[in-house]
């Protein structure tokens, strides 16, 4: 079955826009939004602002300008808040995933932004996963909601290194808010987390990969807001295993040293998801442990997951986890698996939506810009919802390649975001003089009368 933006999802379109409109506060707002939404679900392969101005003004070069201003100072000058935007459209989105399926967990990760120079707000030298290295880029941490066929971004926080909370300089010409100061990429996550759950977003479970679950004290907040967790660790983190009767057995020893200890024969094979091409599996054992804390205090028994595919000589993950035991061993395993779905998202921001195109250097202007790009993926993820019954477990959703021509499938997000754009088009104001065969809907005065008159101008 194609999707198709029938009647039906027109009308959702303009109701989803006019609800996000309404936290704009402004027509003039609501009319940027919907040019700058259109340009990111475009099929322009760069997707920062003058290749949009240049798209969404039909390639009128005065018209460009225009619109390039206009946009401009809708992203970096204009007041709005994201969180409320942000919310609006996770909301939104959610609504249309638990039609098919319950929201099961929330997956904290991060994702890096390559950039050239030094003057984009948090940019530096950093290591960042999605390079595999230390790069110049800025970071951004992430908060995503998942069920069992779809994964949604719901928030996005920048890291703001030591070189730019310290320096008043920088902070004065990207525009940090006086009130921020450093944080950690833990100290963001839980900052969102915290605010998820005073915006009741449903859920119950965190995950996060290593760098988030070594940290004993991140783990431990975690549990105190409510949630279990099924965290990755590394091979070097120190734990006791315990015996039946809950006691420890012997000296901490490291996650490697206790699965090694085991031997492979101790791990048994788990299918968590039938993939495209192949099924997705692996083995297992899962182990009671405590892991050491501060002296004096008795630690809390956890589950230790451990991962040594058949065709590896050693271990290839850890996971520690206070998932119930009543749970089988294979629901675990596939909760836990829920997050390595994140990059796939990722690649599908950045490559479809732009996310990483953003050139401008503000703090304000870099969240507007998420802010936009989480609004347009969370309208992709409940069309795509509503439109196709629950996919096999494992189907992975095309991503467009940079090597060769996207081939574009009926159910892909390509295809939904290029039918949902033309949609767009349609419901966009129309300018009297760059598209001569329509009036203006009357929301817009023609892009600020193309320049002639300020931006702001009625």
């Amino acid at each position: 079955m194609a999707y198709e933006m029938n009647a039906d999802g027109e009308r959702r379109l303009g109701q989803y826009l006019d609800q996000i409109g309404e936290r704009l506060g402004d027509e003039r707002h609501r009319a940027s939004f919907a040019m700058y939404a259109m340009g990111l679900l475009s099929e322009s392969e760069r997707k920062s602002m003058e290749p949009l101005a240049a798209r969404v003004s039909g390639g009128v070069p005065e018209h460009a300008s225009a619109a390039h201003q206009r946009l401009h100072h809708f992203i970096a000058n204009t007041s709005w808040s994201d969180h409320e935007v942000r919310l609006d459209a996770a909301r939104y989105a959610i609504a249309a995933m638990e039609e098919r399926d319950p929201i099961t967990a929330w997956v904290i990760d991060d994702t890096g932004f390559l950039k050239q120079g030094k003057h984009s707000v948090g940019v530096q030298r950093q290591y960042t996963g999605s390079a595999g290295k230390t790069a110049n880029c800025q970071i951004g941490v992430s908060l995503s909601v998942t069920t069992r066929t779809e994964h949604l971004p719901i928030d996005f926080a920048l890291f703001l290194p030591e070189s730019w909370t310290e320096d008043p300089e920088r902070r004065l010409k990207a525009k940090i808010p006086q009130e921020m100061t450093f944080e950690t990429k833990h100290d963001l996550a839980l900052g969102m987390i915290e605010q998820a759950v005073r915006d009741q977003i449903p859920g119950t479970i965190v995950l996060a990969d290593s760098f988030y679950g070594h940290s004993r004290p991140f783990r431990e907040a975690v549990s105190l807001l409510g949630f279990d967790y099924g965290m990755a660790v590394y091979a070097s983190d120190t734990m006791w295993t315990l015996d039946r009767r809950g006691h420890r057995k012997g000296d901490p020893r490291t996650a490697k040293e206790i699965a090694l200890d085991l031997g492979s024969k101790a791990f048994r094979r788990c299918t968590w998801r039938e993939g495209t091409s192949q099924t997705l599996s692996s083995r297992f054992a899962l182990l009671r442990v405590k892991v050491p804390c501060e002296s004096g205090i008795d630690p809390t028994a956890e589950w230790l997951l451990i991962e040594w595919p058949m065709s590896e000589k050693e271990p290839t993950g850890y996971f520690l986890t206070t998932l119930p035991r009543k749970m089988s061993k294979k629901e675990i395993v596939r909760l836990i698996k829920e997050r390595y779905r994140t990059e796939q998202v990722y690649q599908e921001l950045k490559g479809e939506l732009g996310l990483d195109h953003f050139e401008g250097r503000s703090f304000p202007g870099w969240h507007h810009h998420v802010s936009v790009a989480l609004c347009a993926y969370a309208f992709l993820v409940a069309e795509r919802s509503r439109a196709f019954p629950p996919r096999p477990e494992g189907k992975v959703i095309p991503v467009r390649s940079h090597a060769r021509p996207e081939r574009h499938f009926a159910d892909s997000l390509p295809t939904i975001r290029l039918t949902i754009a033309r949609a767009l088009v349609r419901w966009l104001p129309r300018c009297p003089l760059c598209h001569h065969d329509q009036p203006a809907r009357g929301i817009d005065a023609h892009h600020s009368s193309h320049a002639s008159a300020p931006i702001g101008a009625p």
